[in-house]
């Protein structure tokens, strides 16, 4: 069922959903993906059980919603001119969402639960942010400081690879360092067509 919610933006409507969302990210980031309750979540939004099943059809619905906004209030993604500039500002944004502690357990929890159960999850975090990010890339490229057959989502997905791998498959800590590392090896890859197809990058480094 389609949340009503995201097309009357303004009110008490949005209020409602906003309080609700952050419940149930409260209760992703506490308890976990398996154990998230829609009775814990209208109790702490103040809401009745069935608002929840009227709006997003139940647990799913709601869970992937909530993970889609949570990925988008937390994106700060730069305009400042300058490909180089632009994606370590990204990589700032994402190290501090990492290194935040409710952002960090949620992130853990959507990544690291049963595979299965987490797939749409995951889809639809990765799915929101790249959306957000494309316009940083394609900039870039009309600004011709990429080439123009650079794949978009490749440039944003190595971005940010090193600095989940470091939190979810090392444990390490995420650094403002790392992140400026990441953005500039990505930023050097983009420029030498490292992301276009191979014909593309052949035309491109001559």
């Amino acid at each position: 069922m389609a949340d009503t919610a995201r097309r009357r933006p303004g009110g008490r409507t949005a209020r409602v959903r906003e309080a609700v969302l952050r419940a149930t990210v409260d209760e992703l980031v506490s308890r976990g993906t398996a154990d998230v309750s829609l009775d814990a979540i209208a109790r702490r939004a103040g809401v009745n059980k069935a608002t929840l099943y009227r709006r997003w059809g139940g647990h799913a619905g709601l869970v992937l919603d909530a993970v889609e906004w949570y990925g988008v209030a937390r994106a700060d993604v730069p305009d400042t001119g300058s490909f180089d500039d632009d994606l370590r500002g990204w990589a700032r944004s994402i190290q501090r969402m990492l290194t935040d502690p409710a952002a960090s357990a949620l992130v853990r929890a959507v990544f690291t639960g049963d595979r299965v159960q987490t797939r749409p999850l995951r889809q639809r975090f990765w799915q929101s942010r790249l959306e957000l990010v494309r316009p940083l890339v394609e900039r870039a490229i009309q600004r011709g400081e990429v080439p123009a057959g650079t794949d978009v989502d490749e440039v944003v997905r190595h971005l940010g690879a090193p600095l989940y791998y470091r939190l979810l498959v090392l444990d390490e800590p995420v650094t403002p360092r790392s992140a400026d590392l990441a953005a500039a090896v990505t930023a050097a890859a983009a420029r030498a067509g490292a992301f276009c197809g191979p014909d593309q990058s052949r035309s491109y480094s001559l």
